[in-house]
């Protein structure tokens, strides 16, 4: 599923040599928060069958040894090139809402085309053109960048632990929009000064990966750096040994360019036809321009080891200010110490090594030292935190294992929040009779709207932006999502159900239970005959919700673009976010601090609550809800942004006019939604859903 698709304006890179089949990328404009259009879920699958990721392995490793003059590789080797390219389309993921990474191979698009941090980035896509045109649709752009770097990291004796294959590419760069700069990212997430953004941003700096290497807000205190570093790598889920682990083995390649401080030129957002032209001389070979930093970390750029942290430890640093104009660290004088001669080294064929502001940082920081120390001594156990690192890195977007094709996917990571097996659909409970049990449960106790609220509050966890979240587990048992405020109460509707957890025990999981409970509950109340699919597994504790909190929980604070934002985020059309809340606000009481009812029959599902939100006048009854003039009718904010929001007042009016629309509406929103995190069954659906 994808949100907001823009008009594709198709430009070519102005690098044709480079390729026979010119490279199109496309140029997203800015636009305002919007919500995604009415249309059929897509899958989350590449949409045709998988490519041979072998023979486009031994594709990518000759073009690694590979030197273009229109692009001529560092050292004669592409590879730590296109671990620039893997690292910085999948090092944009943040945890705060599970954007960026490369899975949509969004760094095609504007604005992640066009940051700072990946100049000339568009040269390494326009090199591996030919690979994806060959392939074609079985290969995705995403794929194609992460495996690249991969590759080149195993073809430079680095460790590797394997490829999870399966991203599936978007269409435009809607998605990386607040990932800023745009106005997106203003709305959602402003940063006062570019340098020192803090969270929900994953970066410390509008248009890099992590933090500004040169130091905070551009001054070489290593001191301040390690805080940054620490921060922003946090930011998506990275500890201390992950983090240092990636800056070691990524800063054993290649090098960086600022052969002068002209600039790299005008980026592709500015300058479509020639982007990243490059100001000194020719702008390629020895006088590339990409980050205004010169020189290589190890004296052997195109080889994997742990020489980067014993440069760190053995030699003196001193800053200076380097020929692109920025500062950096060089060995002190009297020990010069160079790296071997290549197309990148400077006029006598060789380039002293060079440090990085963040990466002395690495040794002023009582832990980093501690790793960098350890790695200094012992390169298995670096390549070990390495490879898992890297893994972690390139397929932390891709949500559970179960997304993961290919015959080179590792065994199930912890940062994957792994579930049991899903059973045979042939091992299944009977479902019809678990149907039954949940309605004579409804029949003797008043607990429908308890029982749908916890199916919603499971489910509704899910965002598609990173795969994580949703029923699938049945988390909500667990801390931390039993401890949310807007989860009271969850507690009474797991306890209405234990009886008939008891009557079929093992055969029927918790998570299969909430989601049917909730299905049976709408359907008893009103609503239509839904399809279940069950197979549902449950979790041994809450990882994987660290992150889920909702922000939107009706109080006085909510507003529109965050709620728009957690649409969005869920995947969800403003037509079935509407129908889905209507759902949950027909049936019970506002519940918690609150007093009073949406509607007038609390029993009952029908279009009640619409014709209420629309129709009735409401005003401000306390400092947390609000009630209609003349009427013992109560709503929170989220109702009230429902009648402020245009495209959801459009599809409010709807469902108050017509309540067999919304009916059909949510009965199709609800089985997609709470199928939205079934991607062990994609495939098989027809053995699983009745």
């Amino acid at each position: 599923m994808k949100f907001g698709l823009s008009a594709l304006v198709l430009a070519t890179l102005a690098i044709p040599a480079l390729s026979s089949c010119p490279y199109l990328e496309s140029l997203t404009p800015e636009r305002q928060l919007s919500l995604k259009q009415d249309n059929p879920h897509t899958s989350h699958k590449v949409p045709a069958e998988l490519a041979d990721l072998h023979s486009v392995k031994s594709d990518i490793v000759s073009l690694l040894h590979s030197s273009d003059p229109k692009w001529p590789s560092d050292y004669g080797n592409y590879g730590p090139f296109f671990v620039r390219l893997a690292w910085h389309c999948s090092g944009s993921y943040r945890t705060s809402d599970g954007r960026g990474g490369c899975d949509g191979g969004r760094q095609r698009f504007d604005p992640e085309r066009s940051w700072d941090d990946n100049t000339n980035l568009d040269k390494a896509r326009a090199l591996l053109a030919p690979i994806k045109e060959k392939y074609g649709l079985t290969l995705s752009w995403g794929d194609l960048f992460v495996l690249a770097g991969t590759t080149a990291i195993e073809d430079m004796g680095g460790p590797i632990l394997g490829f999870c294959a399966g991203r599936q590419d978007d269409d435009d760069g809607s998605a990386s929009l607040p990932l800023g700069p745009t106005a997106e990212q203003e709305i959602l997430a402003p940063c006062e000064t570019n340098g020192e953004c803090e969270e929900p941003l994953g970066t410390t700096t509008v248009g890099l990966i992590y933090v500004n290497p040169e130091g905070p807000m551009g001054e070489p205190d290593a001191d301040r750096s390690a805080p940054q570093v620490r921060d922003t790598f946090g930011r998506m889920a990275m500890n201390d040994t992950e983090t240092v682990a990636l800056i070691g083995g990524g800063h054993a390649f290649g090098k960086t360019h600022g052969a002068c401080p002209s600039g790299p030129g005008l980026p592709p957002n500015q300058d479509e036809e020639n982007p990243w032209s490059g100001e000194c001389g020719t702008g390629v070979g020895v006088d590339a321009f990409t980050s205004g930093f010169e020189g290589p970390w190890t004296t052997q750029p195109t080889q994997f080891d742990n020489e980067y942290f014993k440069s760190l430890l053995g030699f003196k640093w001193d800053s200076w200010i380097g020929p692109g104009g920025h500062n950096q660290w060089q060995v002190r004088k009297e020990q010069n110490v160079t790296a071997p001669t290549g197309p990148a080294a400077d006029g006598d064929g060789t380039q002293e090594i060079m440090m990085l502001t963040s990466d002395v940082s690495l040794t002023r920081d009582p832990e980093y030292l501690k790793l960098v120390k350890e790695f200094a001594g012992d390169l298995e156990e670096f390549e070990n935190q390495f490879k898992h690192a890297w893994y972690k890195l390139t397929s932390r977007d891709m949500g559970p294992i179960t997304r993961c094709e290919g015959d080179m996917v590792p065994e199930v990571q912890e940062f994957q929040y792994p579930l049991p097996e899903t059973p045979s659909a042939k091992d299944l409970v009977d479902f019809e009779e678990v149907r039954g049990s949940v309605e004579k449960l409804l029949s003797e106790n008043d607990v429908g709207a308890e029982l749908s609220k916890l199916a919603w509050s499971c489910g509704s966890t899910f965002r598609e932006t990173d795969y994580l979240g949703g029923c699938n587990g049945a988390r909500i048992r667990f801390s931390p999502g039993k401890d949310w405020k807007v989860n009271e109460g969850a507690d009474i509707a797991l306890s209405a159900l234990q009886s008939v957890k008891d009557e079929f025990r093992e055969k029927l999981s918790w998570s299969d239970l909430i989601v049917l409970g909730g299905t049976v509950a709408l359907e008893k109340a009103g609503g239509k005959k839904m399809k279940f699919c069950g197979g549902r597994t449950d979790a041994a504790d809450g990882s994987g919700w660290d992150y889920l909190e909702p922000k939107i929980d009706g109080s006085i604070k909510d507003d529109s673009k965050v709620l728009i934002d957690a649409i969005a985020k869920m995947g969800l059309t403003a037509g079935e976010y509407v129908a889905l809340l209507g759902a949950q606000h027909s049936l019970g009481n506002l519940g918690g601090e609150y007093e009073g009812a949406w509607t007038s029959n609390t029993k009952v599902l029908d279009n009640e609550y619409f014709l209420n939100v629309m129709n009735l006048d409401y005003g401000l009854y306390n400092e947390a809800q609000y009630k209609a003039e003349g009427e013992d009718i109560y709503a929170l904010k989220t109702d009230m942004l429902v009648k402020q929001i245009p495209e959801l007042a459009a599809k409010a009016f709807d469902f108050a006019a017509d309540e067999s629309l919304f009916l059909d509406v949510l009965a199709n929103a609800w089985e997609n939604f709470f199928n939205a995190d079934r991607f062990d069954i994609e495939g098989r659906e027809a053995e699983y859903c009745k």
